[in-house]
């Protein structure tokens, strides 16, 4: 208690989505925001393909290199977001967002909830609470998801078919299994860390 603060409460949620779309995230205080923008991605089973930055107090950091090759004149200025740990962030209650694939245009709001004085360092994320399921990828953002899920409530629809293949032949917008999101929260540094696919599908009960 008498030292600065090892590890971070946070809660991730999508923004526009209702109920909300969240997760609650123990990390260390250590961390960057890239090691944080990995654990974002572990925590809603995002694949990490797309485009990513943070927006606080009206900066942009990301990955500058990358920003930079693909900015045109008068774009503003992504700084780095290796540059930034989460100790710098000082009091509970502080907020930023988070934004995930420029076409689908996730925003995440990003709120520290507490800071933690644990008795070891930790050296990996843990998610410790959350709700309903992200969206899929590239399903065309918000309107889009609302669409996608107006068809496969629909089995008239004749789009429904093709749809309910493309998202694996399950979507349940109320999953969420904290097990089995914290493991892939726990590995979210891990190098060539593999993604579902798509939603696991609900075991059938034994009689």
């Amino acid at each position: 208690m008498f030292g600065p603060p090892n590890a971070m409460q946070l809660r991730v949620s999508i923004d526009e989505i209702e109920p909300a779309v969240w997760r609650r995230l123990v990390v260390p205080s250590e961390w960057n925001l890239e090691q944080l923008h990995l654990a974002i991605q572990a925590a809603f089973n995002w694949w990490n393909y797309h485009l990513h930055e943070f927006e606080i107090g009206g900066l942009r950091y990301g990955n500058a290199i990358e920003a930079a090759e693909g900015s045109a004149i008068g774009d503003p200025q992504v700084f780095d977001e290796r540059q930034v740990r989460l100790r710098d962030f000082r009091n509970a209650g502080t907020a930023f967002t988070y934004v995930y694939d420029f076409g689908d245009d996730w925003h995440h709001t990003v709120e520290i909830e507490d800071l933690l004085f644990l008795e070891s360092a930790p050296h990996h994320a843990t998610c410790v609470d959350g709700a309903r399921a992200r969206p899929p990828e590239d399903v065309g953002g918000i309107s889009g998801y609302e669409r996608f899920l107006e068809v496969l409530g629909s089995p008239k629809d004749p789009e429904h078919r093709e749809t309910k293949a493309w998202c694996g032949g399950h979507f349940d917008p109320e999953w969420f299994d904290l097990a089995t999101v914290d493991k892939d929260v726990r590995n979210a540094l891990k190098p060539n860390v593999k993604r579902r696919l798509h939603q696991p599908k609900p075991k059938k009960s034994k009689l």
